[in-house]
């Protein structure tokens, strides 16, 4: 009996998944693509700022979709980013992108994703609230950030709405 209880509490501990925070919101906004609305974003941190990927951890960014979309359309998107922000190496997007395709999944119009840059530097995703992997990769975070963050972007006016800039 007790090994069976033992077994069950072991089971149970081992599933515990962290939940995502609740984080005061920096800004938010709508990414569209041409004609399209493809998704609803959110940045959030402890204290409701944002001044960069040091100071403003755990920072969470969250996307609300607006249409399905595969994770191979994601991973495919990523990169794409990547190599327009051109400070990352091929080999390195590479390699990020290989482990993207095993944490993230397909989503569905209304599915939300998360990804939280904790303090230690590794980055926790999560869809519709439920944490499904991390990259634990302290250039990682900035560099999947940098996507929405970054000056360069290739959505300045979500950005803007993001960091609450005027």
């Amino acid at each position: 009996m007790l090994k069976h209880f033992n077994a069950v509490l072991l089971l149970v501990l081992s599933c515990n998944v962290a939940a995502m925070p609740e984080l005061t919101t920096v800004g938010q906004g709508t990414y569209r693509y041409l004609f399209w609305q493809i998704y609803d974003a959110r940045l959030a941190t402890a204290d409701g700022t944002f001044s960069n990927y040091q100071q403003s951890t755990p920072l969470l960014l969250e996307l609300t979709y607006k249409r399905d979309i595969s994770v191979q359309q994601f991973v495919d998107s990523t990169v794409d980013e990547w190599q327009k922000l051109g400070h990352i190496s091929a080999e390195q997007q590479a390699s990020w992108a290989r482990l993207l395709l095993n944490i993230w999944q397909d989503v569905k119009q209304g599915d939300t994703l998360a990804a939280l840059l904790q303090p230690s530097g590794s980055v926790l995703f999560y869809h519709n609230g439920k944490e499904g992997g991390a990259i634990d990769d302290q250039r990682f975070g900035p560099a999947f950030f940098d996507i929405w963050l970054h000056p360069n972007t290739s959505a300045p006016d979500l950005r803007r709405k993001l960091i609450a800039a005027r």
